[in-house]
């Protein structure tokens, strides 16, 4: 986000990279308790009654927060910062573009509150359909060095637990100033990219821009509509071409995953669950699965993505690149690929591995997602590293992209907010 900008006004300046921790904080240490007596007088014990399921998991997580160095709450400078804030800001100036009048909608969970995104499709000439996506300019509140950006940096991201959320920034930024809300102006960066009908992009642009987010819509209902499982949502009936300005969306997300995974992207699947409350007690546990608003988000967002590097490289900015490097173990996938009777490559050769994965989905969808999680492991977690001008770019393996970061999350990835 900094850079982009940077690059936007053409100045000199950089935002720090993120710190290495060290140390840690000693934040909620328990005393040891005192030693009995050696023969205690014989007393009533009294029953203490059993924390509820919130509570025990909140005390869990702050611990575990604290045990990997991480600050669990803002400290009272950052609160003194925020009451600085009392509205969002407002771009202006040379080049920035009032983009209000597009029918931006934002599609998230139903119980999203950082909306960091927003997009809509253009149909231009020759078949051709611009996609715009618009990133919160959360740059434009968090300036650097100051002591929300200093808590951002230390933690690096929000971290979601089944009873507690520790957001990067204070929910009076993330949920608020600088969340893209709905009927709210807000300033954004805004990715450009026109394409094709066999979904090329062909053109590319990234600008800043005002931004209003005309309808704000979750992944289910948005979902079933898209598949024929479910009425239209009121708010795409209430807004004059957003029905048809979705489905323009949805044509094109599918054909940049088609084009993705032609060229080698892993089609992986892995089982998420998360607990359903009733007051403070799990009642249930909800298995949380990818659907047709979430491709169309996620397809989209990938494609931003790589156009966000390539901004940046074109301006002779550095960045810093999301990598998946190529498998060292890739063996071991080979020998697994073997024993359900498909041979692998010796070298590593993502397009030869989704057909693998793409055969063994379609052959056993129940067992799928464990074979998924054998593979993701073997492949690697993922890094961040900054890339420098004509570098060779390590690439994404996964995904089967040469260039690519983070960018589209800037509330709750610090990766993003540079």
């Amino acid at each position: 986000m900094k850079y982009i900008k940077v690059a936007l006004m053409k100045h000199n300046r950089r935002r720090s990279t993120v710190k290495q921790f060290s140390g840690k904080p000693q934040l909620g240490r328990s005393q040891p308790g005192k030693q009995r007596p050696a023969n205690p007088a014989p007393v009533k014990q009294q029953q203490k009654a059993a924390p509820d399921n919130r509570t025990h998991l909140q005390e869990i997580a702050r611990q575990a927060m604290v045990d990997r160095n991480m600050l669990p709450e803002f400290s009272s400078s950052i609160k003194q910062e925020l009451s600085n804030f009392n509205k969002a800001p407002v771009a202006s100036g040379r080049g920035v573009q009032d983009l209000r009048h597009l029918i931006w909608c934002s599609i998230d969970n139903d119980d999203s509150l950082d909306l960091d995104q927003l997009s809509v499709a253009e149909k231009i000439d020759g078949g051709m359909v611009k996609i715009r996506i618009a990133i919160a300019d959360v740059d434009s509140l968090v300036k650097k060095g100051s002591a929300i950006d200093e808590h951002a940096r230390h933690n690096t991201t929000s971290v979601y637990t089944a009873a507690e959320i520790f957001p990067m920034l204070p929910s009076k930024l993330s949920n608020d100033l600088t969340s893209l809300n709905f009927e709210e102006d807000r300033p954004a960066i805004v990715i450009e990219m026109s394409i094709d009908e066999r979904g090329k992009v062909r053109e590319t642009g990234v600008v800043q821009a005002m931004v209003r987010n005309h309808a704000k819509l979750t992944y289910d209902s948005i979902s079933a509509w898209l598949t024929g499982k479910g009425p239209a949502p009121d708010a795409l009936q209430k807004i004059s071409g957003l029905e048809d300005n979705l489905r323009v969306q949805d044509k094109i997300a599918q054909l940049l995953r088609k084009n993705r995974y032609e060229r080698g992207a892993l089609d992986l699947e892995t089982i998420q669950s998360r607990p359903i409350f009733v007051k403070d007690t799990i009642n249930s546990m909800v298995v949380e699965k990818s659907d047709r608003a979430n491709e169309l988000i996620e397809d989209f967002m990938i494609a931003a993505n790589e156009v966000t590097v390539q901004f940046l490289k074109g301006k002779g900015f550095p960045s810093f690149r999301r990598v998946v490097r190529v498998p060292k173990r890739w063996e071991r996938i080979v020998e697994i690929a073997a024993e359900y009777g498909f041979r692998l490559p010796p070298q590593p050769n993502s397009e030869a591995l989704e057909r693998f994965l793409d055969k063994e989905r379609a052959a056993d969808p129940l067992r799928f997602p464990d074979l998924s999680l054998t593979v993701i492991k073997l492949i690697g977690k993922g890094e961040y590293v900054v890339e420098f001008g004509k570098a060779k770019p390590i690439g994404h393996f996964a995904l089967a992209v040469t260039d690519y970061t983070h960018s589209t999350a800037p509330n709750r990835r610090y990766p993003d907010l540079i």
